[in-house]
């Protein structure tokens, strides 16, 4: 089976959902690509579409709260949103991609892409079978005027949201967010700290700002450091000047990295985890089984996946950290606070999501090449 996998980088959840989705198929010998539509203009073309978001993000993020909350009112109208035409114009170049490189099935993580996909069709252009990945717990706007054929969602108890905003039931999969092979099969803590180099015994904590580097990272760190023999390790993904702040104001107490290929590896080996409310990085939290807190969320989606995983006691959230994360993270060191929320991890979500959808995906395959002998 030849999969295209469609994604855009705006924050990193959306690539890496696509990049886990990639893993197991190549595991299962088929073969993905994953494409950046916006890319099929150039890389420049790309780059300013994300960097337009990105910067959006992490220096207004009441700003683009504002915006998020403009795309929920404008739902409500009898019309196609701006983003459906904004994304008609390319059309012609994915179009071509796909003639030039043919593929079985098209898997979408972002809205764009399944937006130009519906264009498509509405002019009667032949797409293969597309499935809708949505990587936030909630039916972010616009995703109803879509038309693919299956909509994977993050948990069965939003499918009732999914169909209220228009989406057909029957075309709906609460398969979950996919995670890569190493949050869903990380080592023990013991193993994650010796190859990340952390004391077996030490109490540690990790901070995370997404791939954006998002969030109030500096009340976090300086709420934390007041935890007497606490290790603090600080991720802060694309965020120079976010890193730069960090190590003049703490840069000799505390671990800073602007990223990692062994973020499962901290995870695991970190006593508590102290992060934005991303769809994504708040799936593989709960697929490691941690003491998560969530903070600051960027209003929109954010503020969506917290309340999601605080209702289920998957999360402690916290919107002052200044004065409620030390209290919130003196309270999951409790060992029995701690298994509690472990265990709500467990079965709050679907875990093997990434699996789950490979076999969607071969099954739709098979579907279709049986229907084309037929015919």
């Amino acid at each position: 089976m030849d999969a295209l996998i469609l994604s855009c980088g705006t924050g990193g959840g959306h690539n890496t959902a696509g990049i886990a989705l990639k893993q197991e198929l190549t595991a299962r010998g088929h073969h993905a690509a994953l494409v950046d539509p916006n890319s099929l203009r150039g890389e420049r073309a790309s780059s300013t579409v994300n960097n337009a978001y990105i910067s959006l993000a992490q220096r207004a993020p009441r700003a683009f709260g504002f915006v998020y909350s403009l795309g929920n009112a404008y739902r409500r109208l009898p019309v196609r949103s701006p983003v459906y035409y904004a994304n008609r114009a390319l059309v012609p170049d994915l179009q071509k991609y796909l003639d030039e490189n043919p593929c079985d099935v098209i898997v979408t993580t972002h809205l764009f892409p399944a937006e130009i996909i519906t264009n498509m069709r509405r002019r009667g252009i032949s797409v293969p079978p597309t499935v809708f990945i949505a990587t936030d717990y909630t039916c972010i706007p616009f995703t109803e005027e879509t038309d693919c054929d299956v909509y994977v969602i993050p948990s069965p108890e939003l499918t009732d949201e999914f169909v209220d905003r228009g989406i057909p039931r029957e075309r709906i999969a609460p398969l979950g967010i996919p995670v890569r092979r190493e949050f869903a099969n990380a080592p023990g803590r013991a193993e994650c700290r010796a190859k990340i180099g952390m004391a077996k015994d030490a109490l540690a904590a990790l901070v995370a700002g997404g791939s954006i580097g998002a969030g109030s990272l500096e009340d976090a760190v300086g709420a934390l450091l007041e935890m007497p023999d606490l290790r603090v390790v600080v991720i802060c993904g694309s965020n120079a000047s976010l890193r730069a702040s960090l190590l003049h104001g703490f840069g000799d107490r505390c671990t800073i990295l602007d990223s990692t290929p062994h973020m499962a590896e901290y995870m695991r080996a970190c006593d508590l985890v102290v992060s934005k409310p991303g769809g994504l990085s708040s799936t593989e939290a709960a697929n490691l089984g941690t003491r998560l807190v969530h903070m600051t969320p960027i209003p929109g989606c954010e503020t969506r996946n917290m309340e999601f995983f605080a209702s289920r006691g998957m999360c402690i959230p916290v919107t002052d950290p200044k004065r409620e994360l030390l209290p919130a993270c003196e309270t999951l060191l409790d060992p029995a606070a701690g298994e509690r929320m472990m265990e709500s991890q467990l079965h709050g979500i679907p875990h093997a999501a990434a699996e789950s959808i490979c076999g969607l995906l071969e099954s739709l395959n098979t579907r279709v090449s049986r229907r084309d002998a037929v015919g």
